[in-house]
């Protein structure tokens, strides 16, 4: 599978396990209290090191102190931190530069002015997520179910290495994938039965969704080298 995909929010060891053996190149333990999926550092420590070396291990933050970054990456030892609240391009340098690993910093989409939001982490940031802008009245920054208006990325610079981020399932990333041409995908609410417990037939079916659109899209490639 060419598509980079990331399964967010992980709280047990049969969804953890799943997730890597369906072929999840990324694993996000989310650190939030006010989440469904949040997670203490110490226990997803435990989950990471079952998978460790097998996907890549992100932490998941918001507007996250010192004091809980220093705890979080301590007890998980993370292959990158994701910053999903309102960090600044100054505060993704320092958490940089304090921890040494690289940094996927979120940004909620709505509009086409969202994006311009990107150029001020453009050499700072290493990756960004792409998420859709929550509901009004939401106090969760992402995992709500909710997606954007994909077309928006088409105005994207070809340079911006991004995850799309939002909403996505079984039923929409073969559009989302078509649509966007994204190399990494994230899900977390798609793959849920209930808000914080991971479906292991709902990450099977998205994973064959996934297949699907690869096959779907390099078929079209194939077909439109012939005709022209």
């Amino acid at each position: 599978m060419k598509t980079e995909v990331k399964i967010c929010g992980l709280k047990t060891a049969e969804a953890v396990d799943r997730a890597v053996a369906l072929g999840a190149r990324h694993t996000g333990f989310i650190f939030f209290p006010k989440s469904p999926r949040n997670i203490e550092p110490d226990d997803a420590g435990r989950l990471a090191a079952r998978i460790r070396g097998k996907a890549k291990i992100v932490a998941v933050t918001v507007d996250a102190d010192s004091d809980l970054l220093d705890e979080i990456v301590s007890a998980l030892s993370p292959d990158m931190l994701q910053l999903h609240g309102n960090e600044s391009p100054e505060r993704v340098l320092t958490v940089k530069a304090v921890y040494g690993l690289p940094v996927m910093k979120a940004l909620s989409v709505r509009d086409a002015d969202d994006l311009k939001r990107i150029e001020p982490y453009i050499g700072i940031a290493d990756r960004f997520l792409l998420d859709a802008k929550p509901p009004e009245g939401s106090e969760l920054p992402g995992g709500n179910g909710v997606s954007f208006d994909w077309r928006l990325l088409d105005a994207l610079d070809e340079g911006v290495d991004y995850m799309l981020s939002g909403g996505l399932n079984a039923g929409n990333i073969g559009e989302a994938l078509a649509l966007t041409g994204a190399k990494a995908v994230d899900t977390s609410s798609g793959v849920e039965s209930a808000p914080g417990v991971k479906d292991l037939k709902r990450m099977e079916e998205f994973f064959d969704a996934v297949l699907r659109a690869e096959t779907a899209i390099a078929r079209n490639v194939a077909l439109a080298g012939r005709s022209a």
